[in-house]
């Protein structure tokens, strides 16, 4: 349960000693290698695949040690943890010259007070750190990550769709979105049926409150290669419809979530923006 395991962490804990830094920052330089290689052999341009660090279960300090080593893009699985974290990330960030996530757009989205954008601006010379859900959103729990997260990677039905909307539109906002697809075709796992995809991706493209960013999946868990870069072949095929379509609202429709620690080299090939990487980054959880 989660409570159980909240209660053998916190995850609110800034500080860890000089071995763990070590060790993720070594996680971190493996990964970036590795990703520039898979760029590569892939003929991609260099940094055309964002590094996101998947960071279930990790405290506050071993996050801040994977930027603090290069990471500049985080993914939470769990409303529970981001609430647990947010403060003490967004504090930590901004002493490093970073603003995070959705704290750093606080105002109305039209960009009505300037004045506030320049502070903002000023207060982040280093840059923005986008911070996303991976995980699945309950409805009940949307109100607690919206003042953190910008991106939402898991929306896989219009019913959830349109209830971010509406959270979204009430707060004045607008909240980036990845809808998921299920392209391996596991009832495991979440998201849309791939060709429903391209219809439900219009309808959220049109939607107020949102902002359509791109795909994302999970690779098919299998050990064969063929099977599971064709799912990510798929995504990239329809992403690239979507782009076509000069529908309302999908002209933003580029990113491509896509790859894991397992499978990452397969995703990049295949046209991945954004690998999602956990365990090569911090190592084998204690906990689920």
């Amino acid at each position: 349960m989660m409570t159980a395991y909240m209660d053998h962490k916190d995850l609110a804990n800034e500080v860890i000693d000089e071995a763990r830094t070590k060790e993720i920052a070594d996680g971190v330089h493996r990964v970036l290698d590795d990703i520039a290689k898979a760029e590569a052999a892939s003929g991609r341009e260099s940094g055309s695949v964002k590094l996101l660090a998947a960071t279930k279960t990790r405290d506050v300090g071993e996050i801040m040690a994977a930027i603090d080593a290069g990471v500049r893009l985080i993914g939470e699985n769990r409303p529970q943890e981001i609430s647990a974290k947010a403060e003490g990330l967004i504090r930590q960030c901004a002493q490093r010259g970073f603003s995070l996530g959705a704290a750093a757009n606080t105002q109305n989205v039209n960009g009505s007070n300037g004045s506030n954008g320049s502070a903002a601006s000023q207060a982040a010379p280093n840059g923005h750190i986008p911070f996303h859900l991976i995980g699945q959103l309950q409805s009940n729990k949307i109100g607690k990550v919206l003042p953190y997260v910008d991106t939402i990677e898991s929306v896989g039905s219009l019913e959830e769709a349109q209830k971010i909307a509406r959270r979204a539109i009430a707060r004045h906002i607008v909240v980036g979105v990845l809808m998921e697809v299920n392209e391996s075709g596991e009832a495991s796992k979440s998201g849309c049926e791939p060709d429903e995809a391209v219809d439900l991706a219009y309808q959220i493209g049109a939607m107020e409150g949102l902002q359509l960013q791109g795909l994302m999946t999970i690779g098919a868990h299998v050990d064969d290669e063929k099977t599971i870069r064709n799912g990510f072949a798929h995504l990239r095929g329809t992403r690239d419809t979507i782009l076509k379509s000069g529908e309302p609202g999908t002209a933003q429709c580029r990113e491509l979530s896509m790859g894991m620690t397992h499978d990452m080299d397969y995703a990049v090939a295949e046209g991945s923006t954004i690998v999602r990487v956990g365990t090569a980054i911090f190592g084998e959880r204690a906990f689920i």
